[in-house]
């Protein structure tokens, strides 16, 4: 079976937004994130509206704002694959099928995938929207599990995929609270690197993803386009 690693690596993060009362901090006590954060979640009086998936959509990178060589990617058709997570409590507490597939739960959103010139390179931009409160606590909870297993394995009908995560310094961009990690992925002997940049901006949070090399390229761009106002 062909097995989609890097899919597989979102897929899973989705589900740990999907479901934060898995977690198993149950103390109450304050959640420490692995975020760069430049200042307190905005209070509820000067909350910034949610934006519409519509609106959403219109902030994604497209063909022309990222140059020549890129092309969308068509939409993949969900996959119900059985999965088990080996060697990461976290997320083998979500059992099978909330591994794999699906968007993160906020509940605006748009997305946009893309290949680069005719190669295995890719790069996928995702956008969310939702209260300040929501968007800071789910993104730092997804970013504390994945950097928390350093080391486990993901079986995907059958299939093995080995990973590692490594934890990178937040970029030094604008927005609120900004994340980033790298995942090493290996399945059948190939070796896939996927790097993940989330950014917080008011109730807009990005999620960049995919060859570190052009997930660097078009960070500032994507920021500046999803924040653009008027």
């Amino acid at each position: 079976m062909r097995v989609r690693v890097a899919t597989t690596a979102l897929g899973i993060t989705a589900a740990l937004l999907a479901v934060p009362a898995c977690s198993t901090d149950t103390t109450g006590s304050t959640h420490r994130t692995s975020s760069s954060r430049t200042g307190k979640p905005t209070e509820a009086a000067q909350e910034p509206p949610a934006l519409s998936s519509a609106a959403l959509e219109s902030r994604l990178l497209g063909p022309r704002d990222l140059g020549s060589g890129y092309l969308p990617k068509p939409e993949r058709p969900s996959q119900h694959d059985d999965v088990t997570v080996i060697g990461c409590p976290t997320l083998s507490g979500l059992g099978g099928d909330a591994a794999t597939g699906g968007t993160l739960a906020f509940p605006h959103k748009a997305k946009a995938d893309f290949t680069y010139d005719g190669s295995s390179s890719e790069i996928s931009e995702e956008l969310y929207s939702d209260s300040v409160e929501k968007l800071s606590d789910g993104t730092g909870r997804i970013f504390d599990a994945m950097t928390g297993c350093p080391a486990y394995q993901v079986v995907a009908g059958g299939t093995p995929v080995d990973v590692t995560s490594q934890k990178l310094p937040a970029p030094s961009v604008g927005g609120d609270e900004r994340w980033s990690l790298l995942l090493t992925y290996i399945a059948g002997g190939r070796s896939t690197v996927v790097k993940q940049t989330a950014i917080r901006d008011g109730s807009l949070l990005l999620v960049l993803s995919g060859s570190p090399a052009l997930v660097d390229r078009h960070l500032d761009k994507a920021l500046a386009k999803a924040t653009a106002t008027g």
